[in-house]
């Protein structure tokens, strides 16, 4: 489990594979393909959607490749398994994890969307590979946030995990800046997922550097 994770996401300046080269040039060696789906009324508009959907995924995950990174596709179980991706990430309203796996064997990493202790336990007696826990604070990159965490909800989760036996990997996502990360990481969560930290500074590239050496402190 890498201790970044990209997400990615667009902005006025960056697409989405823009973000995911800059993050994969700056050292990150996890990311998570997450396209907003618009509301798709026709047919003809879903079927064009997922055209452009796999032809984004095929080509991140050929940067991903090059750069020696974990790809790994948000919600869309068909998609992975049909490209060949190394995982998949499951949303609470999206398929169960354990259906999930039923499809894509024990070969593909699952990782799922957890916001409170009972969650993370479901999903590892599930099988999931690893956990994304969250939101740390409001995003806007996100649709229909859960509550928020802060950090007395990464120590009580991981608390309790601990409590209980279990060794899951679990990273921190929502919100979070650079200057939030040493507290986090102080949490005993195993790292963080980032996205609109990463593409809205000045540098992405060089930001990703300077995250990797703050988690890594």
């Amino acid at each position: 489990m890498n201790n970044l994770q990209f997400i990615s996401h667009y902005t006025e300046q960056y697409s989405y594979l823009d973000g995911i080269r800059m993050a994969l040039e700056g050292g990150c060696k996890w990311v998570q393909l997450r396209v907003k789906s618009p509301d798709l009324i026709t047919d003809e508009a879903k079927a064009e959607f997922m055209a452009s959907l796999k032809a984004m995924a095929l080509e991140a995950q050929r940067m991903c490749r090059e750069h020696g990174a974990t790809f790994i596709i948000d919600d869309n179980v068909a998609l992975v398994k049909e490209i060949g991706a190394d995982g998949v990430h499951l949303g609470k309203k999206d398929m169960p994890i354990n259906g999930a796996r039923r499809i894509l064997g024990k070969d593909f990493i699952i990782g799922g969307t957890a916001n409170t202790f009972e969650d993370v336990k479901a999903h590892y007696e599930a099988g999931a590979d690893y956990i994304g826990c969250g939101p740390f604070r409001f995003t806007t990159t996100k649709q229909g946030l859960s509550p928020i965490l802060g950090l007395e909800g990464y120590r009580s989760i991981v608390s309790r995990m601990r409590a209980e036996g279990i060794d899951l990997p679990i990273v921190a996502i929502g919100g979070i800046t650079k200057e939030d990360i040493p507290e986090i990481m102080q949490t005993g969560v195993t790292g963080i997922a980032l996205s609109g930290t990463i593409l809205n500074a000045e540098n992405p590239v060089a930001e990703t550097r300077r995250i990797i050496e703050t988690i890594n402190k």
